[in-house]
């Protein structure tokens, strides 16, 4: 596996991204542009629902990969960080947010504990600012 970092550590699913996305946005489009030039039709009407049905489905269904996705990973950082935080952190291991976890995953065991600190004591709210500030990365290849 390549080395991990910042840069590229977002996920891309080629079936998904790049293939059933476009098709089902290209369809939406479609029924749209079928119902103003044809003109108004029940069946063109119900093509154009099932097709945006279709496009919101998608969507919903990769939020919902995502959102167990940050469960369990919300789960793996709390007992990460009951085993590498020092003893005054461990009673703060419920105050960190699902984003603060998501984004700390990434990094290393011996980087973990000071940048709880960091986190927790500047209040730093957003996965993607806790990113960019990890030095030592720790690759994640198993993501939704």
């Amino acid at each position: 596996m390549p080395e991990q970092n910042y840069a590229n550590h977002v996920r891309w699913v080629p079936l998904y991204h790049f293939f059933i996305v476009p098709v089902l946005v290209l369809n939406f489009g479609y029924a749209v542009a079928r119902l103003f030039h044809a003109g108004y039709s029940f069946e063109l009407l119900v093509g154009l629902l099932t097709a945006l049905a279709l496009l919101l489905f998608a969507f919903q269904a990769r939020i919902f990969a995502l959102t167990v996705q940050d469960r369990v990973i919300r789960l793996e950082e709390r007992v990460r960080m009951e085993k590498l935080l020092p003893a005054d952190l461990q009673p703060r291991i419920g105050d960190f947010s699902r984003a603060q976890l998501v984004g700390l995953r990434f990094a290393s065991d011996a980087e973990l504990p000071e940048l709880a600190r960091k986190v927790l004591s500047e209040n730093v709210q957003q996965g993607k600012a806790i990113k960019q500030m990890v030095k030592s990365w720790r690759a994640d290849f198993l993501r939704a």
